[in-house]
């Protein structure tokens, strides 16, 4: 944990917050914190800011909080065809640590239909792991969460409206690399597709949207390695503009 992030409504009018959860006891036992010891917090969609240690009674935690500076706005929003459920799991942190602004999950005809029963698109249980990654990467941005069961549907009338503005490059095996365009985007709409990949009507959709072809080369990737991997490609060229 890189920063202990807290919800405004747990900050008092004086500035001051109590806590007793997980993140007291990794300021207890990891950070061995003592009064007067500064420590980094975050407001969930907030200023980050420094945290000074007041009281430590026997489980709980009070600081005293001090803003700084808001981070900067994640650039890059993902559209994903839902992986398997235990890949989901395994996304949902590694997405808010490199910096989402919107992910929407989609259906795709090589999506099994069961795979959106999974309890894993529910806020209860994904909403912890994306402020886990947000713990780990210092970011305070939680990113929006959009779930559609019908791909046609959203790219003709929803598209547009979630991402009025940016690139659009969809991902897809072969020798297109990164479009030129994304080094010079303010914000990049990334399309993920499933592993066994989009179809030639899915593509035909996205490319009569705007959407260019995006690739890593000629092999076909896992869903986990190949969001990992291309947001950090395409986070690295748009901080080269």
């Amino acid at each position: 944990m890189n920063i202990v992030l807290l919800r405004r409504e747990e900050i008092s009018p004086d500035g001051h917050v109590t806590i007793s959860d997980r993140r007291a006891r990794h300021l207890f036992e990891v950070l061995k914190c003592q009064p007067g010891q500064s420590v980094r917090l975050g407001i969930l969609n907030g200023p980050r800011g420094l945290g000074t240690v007041e009281v430590l009674a026997a489980d709980s935690i009070t600081l005293r909080w001090s803003p700084l500076e808001p981070p900067p706005v994640p650039r890059v929003d993902v559209v994903l065809a839902l992986p398997r459920p235990k890949v989901m799991k395994r996304l949902w942190a590694p997405l808010a640590s490199l910096g989402v602004g919107r992910i929407v999950i989609i259906n795709a005809a090589k999506v099994e239909r069961t795979y959106f029963e999974t309890h894993w698109l529910e806020p209860a249980s994904y909403e912890p792991l994306l402020v886990e990654g947000l713990e780990q990467s210092g970011d305070t941005h939680l990113p929006d969460v959009t779930i559609r069961q019908r791909f046609r549907p959203f790219v003709e009338d929803e598209l547009d409206g979630l991402f009025p503005s940016g690139v659009r490059v969809f991902a897809h095996p072969g020798d297109a690399g990164v479009p030129e365009g994304v080094r010079d985007a303010a914000r990049t709409v990334l399309a993920i597709g499933p592993e066994g990949g989009w179809t030639e009507f899915e593509t035909g959709l996205l490319q009569g949207k705007g959407f260019v072809p995006l690739s890593l080369g000629w092999r076909t990737l896992r869903s986990d390695t190949a969001c990992i991997a291309l947001l950090a490609v395409v986070g690295q060229a748009m901080r080269q503009r």
